[in-house]
């Protein structure tokens, strides 16, 4: 079984290697159907001339006769029908199929008696052997005896016997080119939503870390006007949280416990900046619930600080509530604040938010269920993400 995968694997990456449209050029097409066309009528050639013990004119002539037949055929088929046969819907295209192929028996029919009358006109004569008179007899039938049903039932094992092989080596050819244009388009397709997903992680990033730089600098500036005894501590935490965002952060993931305390920092942090009349909530998990789960980095960074921005500013009613919680290797966030303004519900961080929304759908698709809601003199975020498969 693994050694059938590997072939396959190989087998793909071969024909997805191979450039169809460079190696196969208008001038390479015309030589391979030359050479294919060629091949048959020498083969025709022969036969006519061992089998059937005919001159070389006449053998030149029949082979001529039946070469350009084919080819007629075979071009009308492939590069006139079958193109826009393919316009339309499979079940569509399928009938039409069926259809065609007693209208190119026809075509093959009519062709051949009209070569018949040309060379028969010309005095051109098989004299002698198994296809004595057979120019002129065909040449003798009307038109109508020429197509009728019967002959277009006898001749139609010998068109199929004849052009069998020219349409299945065609046919192998298309599905191989279009089997490799497939895989090319998906190739590409990957590499550039790999790319894309990369630029944007990154663009994300750079807008999370200028913001939170911008706000903790204030945060320690107005405490320093203070002369507030904290300022070491808040420098402390402000230097783990830089070297958590330059440093740790760059990676996909990082443990739970690293990115929970860093929120823990922050909110301290912002705590310093009010008074205890504000009413400022939070419950994280204990760390032993946290132990072995990893999640990308500043994910609810936003949410957070956004929370405090525009949070915490009416007179009366000022709210702050965070709650987090790990439930079965499941990640509940919960934060909401009251907001002062319907100017502010608005303009509540929406470049922001959407940048989340989206980091969310790239790192974790199909994985989590994200609400912001405006209640009305309150804005909650609510974010369920599953951190294990």
């Amino acid at each position: 079984m693994q050694n059938k995968q590997v072939f396959s694997a190989y087998f793909t990456d071969r024909i997805g290697a191979f450039d169809f449209d460079e190696f196969y050029t208008k001038r390479k097409r015309f030589l391979f159907h030359s050479l294919m066309w060629l091949s048959f009528a020498a083969l025709l050639f022969l036969s006519y001339r061992i089998a059937y013990h005919l001159t070389y004119f006449n053998s030149f002539i029949l082979t001529l006769r039946m070469t350009i037949v084919n080819m007629v055929v075979f071009y009308l088929f492939f590069y006139v029908a079958l193109p826009k046969i393919f316009k339309v819907r499979l079940g569509t295209a399928i009938l039409l199929i069926i259809i065609t192929f007693p209208v190119f028996v026809v075509i093959w029919l009519l062709v051949t008696y009209f070569f018949s009358i040309a060379y028969h006109s010309l005095g051109f004569e098989i004299l002698d052997g198994e296809l004595k008179g057979a120019i002129a007899g065909a040449a003798s039938q009307t038109f109508f005896q020429a197509i009728s049903v019967k002959r277009m039932v006898s001749q139609a094992i010998i068109i199929i016997s004849i052009l069998a092989p020219f349409f299945i080596v065609k046919i192998l050819f298309e599905i191989s080119r279009l089997y490799n244009r497939t895989l090319n388009v998906q190739r590409q397709k990957a590499a550039l939503e790999i790319q894309n997903i990369n630029i944007e992680k990154d663009f994300l990033k750079a807008q999370l870390n200028p913001h939170f730089l911008f706000n903790t600098l204030n945060n320690l500036y107005s405490l320093s006007l203070k002369k507030d005894d904290l300022v070491p501590e808040v420098v402390l935490n402000l230097s783990d949280m830089m070297s958590y965002t330059l440093y740790e952060s760059n990676t996909e993931k990082v443990p739970f416990s690293k990115e929970l305390e860093f929120i823990k920092n922050y909110v301290e942090l912002e705590k310093m900046r009010y008074s205890g009349s504000k009413n400022i909530r939070f419950e994280f998990p204990a760390e032993e619930e946290c132990s072995g789960l990893y999640i990308a980095p500043l994910l609810t960074f936003t949410f957070i600080e956004n929370a405090f921005k525009y949070g915490l500013k009416s007179k009366t009613g000022s709210l702050l509530n965070l709650y987090i919680k790990i439930e079965d290797g499941c990640f509940y966030f919960d934060v909401e604040n009251d907001i002062d303004d319907a100017r502010n519900a608005v303009d509540f961080g929406v470049i922001g938010l959407e940048n989340s929304r989206k980091r969310l759908q790239l790192l974790y698709p199909d994985k989590y269920e994200l609400q912001i809601q405006n209640l009305g003199g309150c804005f909650k975020v609510s974010l369920k993400l599953a951190l294990k498969n």
